[in-house]
């Protein structure tokens, strides 16, 4: 059986999700333990019991009489008997006291019934026990903040004349799940100015919403202030600590709370659990589990779940078979998060057959965190499609997909999906989300629609660092650094921290021809400001950006400061001596590379060889050429081919060249054909120069260097006529060729110039600087070389050509703008 049969028996369920399990498969279902009931779960439900207690009672119609049973149904969990009780009573005409309504309410918090408890707050008012007793008014907050409509909870917290810790704790874990943490914060400290003390729950909200905030000072002034009071050793207390200090990355320190802990529950292992498996200690989480196991006994569903997420992690198949057969030996194959649990690592150790058997036999567990851990299973393990069809039988079967769906549909990037899922993402008002915006911006992003991205990025609610970071690598991408520049401004301004994926694509941006390297220098003194500049991915665009700039010095002094090299810093270093003329340097770094053992790619060969072209060394690149296909399997690709008629070319060894261009695996492309071209221009070779220009126009009709290099050609050649054969075929086809552009930047300011300018406001000052610089030349024995000068004129013309080049309309702009000594 595939993936695919296990589908076929999906698509032929009817909608109804208790028929969607496949047919029984007795291989299949002989694993299942039968239905047995959770060994954690009690059953408090006794309705005949609590009946019985409320008939023994001699005054039914009393307040004490009716407030005990209301009460006995409420401990016991009863809470449609107990809203159904206190109908009953109110029919009777038993005065309906402040302890009566308080129980109620509390009844209906926990229903998360908004309309019956508005009806309850309405008796109250009627009853005047809205404003009066401080109970009342309390549960009336937990009513509302249980309901979500934090707007209310907070009327009738400000209403209220009395307040006490309960009534604050209540309202500040209402605004921690509704995910206002900076309110929580702000609610804290004024219920400190206001003198109420808090307490173990109190701390418990707070510390949640630091732990979402990933606030570790208020965090640590927050457990200060916990000390204080003494509530600091509590078990709940200590779990929160936990959760809070794993949360900001301090993983030492909640190690710390856990193990100073004088009492432990099962929360207590299952919070460092996790917070071990969030900070990547997944083998300390697993050896932790053990422990919890020789110390705890008897583990609960959330432990499994928990666990299960860890050999998800790591790919621990063994262990996550283990742990599924433990599962259905406690019964605990009905608990959903388990199961979806189960499914994930199956899909993440590449047993995406299992995940779906796994899947199709919980039909009546699945809803939206089962359907997304299926999706992604789909995708990770490669088959796109299937994820797709299970997408939209999803759908079908009315689960409405949330922003993890969203984002995973998006990873998988298939050229037909991305409208349909944007278009869904729209309707169902998503793109507002800092996680599905983030993907759909970096789905645009690699596609190279900047213009999109930046919609959408405009869109996004509450931007983090991710989503910033993203439209800085969008802008990184497409080259366009000034925009890149101002974004980031922007970014600060706002007063949003940086981190080290931000500094990376700033840098990667000052990369691009347009920006000057002292921007990247701008940035190198940020990423040390902020002490990011040792991590792998900044130092690594720092060895990239300044290789591109030609400094390689700078870029040497970042790549050997990294104590942690990764491919891209290596690849960065010997492409950068390779581009810039230091091909012994290159080659050097790749035999220090090959002697670490460091697993290489093909760009790593491709800037070898690029080293040894450079160089002249053809023997040499040949050698590296068939190691890497010989020695370390890689297929040599267009790039590569390009690279070695490079090699030849500069070589002279033409007859080789061609050699080489017929024993490739595929055509030529353009790049091949441009660069043998370009070859037959310098050693003057006309007839094979005709014939590369052939096969490239038949490529890139309209590509105006083609028919420049032929003519050059030509003109070289002396063949005056043929050159004005090929212009007047340029004009023919409305080729245009686009002038030669030189910059240079000034304080900042780009300045651009083309052959002949005079459109500066300094060209007085500029032509000026440039007789002087001639001049000077000439003195100390300067000739200037007129042959690539392809134009039949006199020689005293073709010398005002070279003067006025672009290059050195550039350069004498320079010389006059800075002070003297200045680097240009």
């Amino acid at each position: 059986m595939t993936a695919r049969t296990v589908l076929s028996s999906l698509l032929r369920r009817k909608k109804n999700a208790a028929t969607f399990a496949p047919e029984q498969d007795p291989k299949l279902l002989a694993t299942l333990a039968s239905p047995a009931r959770l060994d954690d779960e009690v059953d408090l439900r006794d309705p005949p019991g609590a009946r019985h207690l409320f008939d023994e009672i001699p005054r039914r119609d009393t307040a004490a009489g009716s407030n005990s049973i209301l009460f006995d149904y409420a401990r016991r969990g009863m809470a449609r008997e107990a809203l159904d009780h206190f109908s009953a009573t109110r029919r009777g005409g038993v005065r309906v006291d402040g302890a009566t309504l308080s129980c109620a309410l509390k009844v209906c918090g926990s229903l998360t019934d908004k309309v019956l408890g508005e009806q309850l707050h309405c008796l109250c008012v009627k009853c005047g026990h809205d404003r009066g007793e401080v109970s009342v008014g309390t549960s009336l907050v937990d009513m509302y903040m249980k309901c979500c409509s934090i707007h209310e909870g907070r009327e009738v917290f400000e209403g209220m004349p009395k307040k006490n810790v309960i009534t604050w704790t209540s309202l500040l874990t209402g605004y921690a799940q509704g995910r206002m943490h900076w309110e929580v914060m702000a609610l804290f400290f004024r219920m400190r100015a206001e003198g109420i003390c808090p307490n173990p729950f109190t701390f418990a909200s707070v510390l949640s919403a630091v732990a979402s905030q990933g606030e570790l000072d208020l965090g640590q002034r927050v457990h200060a202030q916990s000390v204080k009071f003494g509530c600091h050793s509590t078990v709940s207390m200590c779990n929160s600590l936990m959760n809070m200090y794993a949360k900001c990355g301090l993983v030492e320190e909640a190690k710390s709370v856990f193990y100073w802990m004088e009492t432990r529950d099962m929360v207590s292992w299952n919070t460092l659990m996790a917070g071990l498996q969030l900070n990547e200690c997944e083998l300390e989480a697993l050896q932790l589990f053990h422990e919890s196991q020789i110390s705890m006994g008897k583990l609960t569903q959330s432990t499994y779940a928990t666990v299960i997420k860890l050999c998800a992690n790591l790919k621990h198949l063994v262990l996550a078979r283990q742990l599924h057969s433990c599962v259905l030996k406690h019964g605990f194959h009905l608990a959903g998060n388990v199961m979806t649990a189960i499914t994930d690592a199956y899909s993440k150790c590449g047993e995406l057959f299992d995940a779906l058997n796994i899947f199709l036999t919980t039909a009546g567990l699945q809803n939206v965190v089962s359907w997304t851990a299926i999706i992604s299973g789909c995708i990770q393990n490669g088959d796109i499609p299937l994820a797709a069809v299970l997408f939209n039988r999803m759908r079908e079967d009315s689960i409405e997909p949330n922003e993890f769906t969203y984002s995973a549909m998006l990873k998988a990037s298939l050229p037909i999906l991305p409208p349909q899922i944007h278009a869904q993402v729209i309707k169902t008002n998503y793109q507002h989300i800092p996680s599905v915006g983030t993907a759909l911006l970096t789905l645009y992003s690699k596609i190279g629609s900047t213009e999109e991205a930046l919609s959408i990025f405009r869109m996004i609610d509450q931007k983090d660092v991710v989503a910033w970071s993203a439209m800085l690598s969008c802008y990184a991408q497409s080259g366009d650094c000034e925009s890149a520049t101002y974004l980031f401004m922007k970014m600060a301004i706002q007063g949003m921290k940086p981190n080290e994926f931000t500094i990376s694509s700033m840098i990667d941006a000052c990369a691009c021809p347009s920006a000057g390297v002292d921007q990247g220098r701008q940035f190198h003194a940020i990423s040390i400001k902020y002490r990011y500049h040792d991590a792998i991915c900044v130092s690594s665009a720092l060895v990239s950006m300044y290789s591109k700039k030609g400094n390689i010095e700078s870029a040497r002094i970042a790549f050997e400061r990294q104590t942690d090299r990764d491919l891209v810093s290596w690849n960065s270093m010997i492409s950068g001596y390779a581009q810039h003329g230091y091909s012994m340097k290159a080659i050097e770094t790749f035999r220090q590379m090959e002697a670490m053992g460091i697993e290489m790619d093909g760009i790593t060969f491709l800037a070898v060889i690029m080293g040894c072209s450079h160089n002249g060394l053809a023997a040499e690149g040949q050698q590296y050429f068939d190691s890497m296909i010989r020695d370390y399997k890689i297929s040599p690709t267009m790039e590569h081919y390009a690279c070695m008629v490079d090699l030849y070319s500069r070589a002279g060894k033409l007859d080789k060249t061609m050699s080489l261009i017929g024993d490739m695996p595929f055509p030529a492309g353009a790049m091949v054909w441009r660069i043998l071209l370009g070859a037959c221009r310098v050693h003057k070779n006309v007839e094979l120069g005709k014939f590369a220009a052939d096969k490239l126009l038949s490529l890139e009709p309209h590509d105006s260097a083609t028919y420049v290099l032929l003519s050059n050609i030509y003109a070289s050649a002396g063949k005056w006529k043929e050159r004005d054969e090929v212009r007047k075929l340029m004009d023919y086809r409305k080729v245009k060729k686009e002038a030669g552009c030189s910059w240079i930047q000034i304080k900042n300011k780009v300045h651009s110039f083309i052959a002949f300018d005079k459109s500066h406001p300094m060209s007085d000052q500029i032509y000026a600087k440039l007789k002087a610089m001639t001049t000077m030349l000439k003195q100390e024995g300067y000739s200037p070389n007129t042959s690539f000068v392809l134009h039949d004129m006199a020689e005293e013309h073709k010398e005002a050509m070279l003067v006025t080049h672009s290059e050195r309309l550039a350069l004498a702009f320079g010389l006059i703008a800075t002070p003297p000594g200045t680097p240009l």
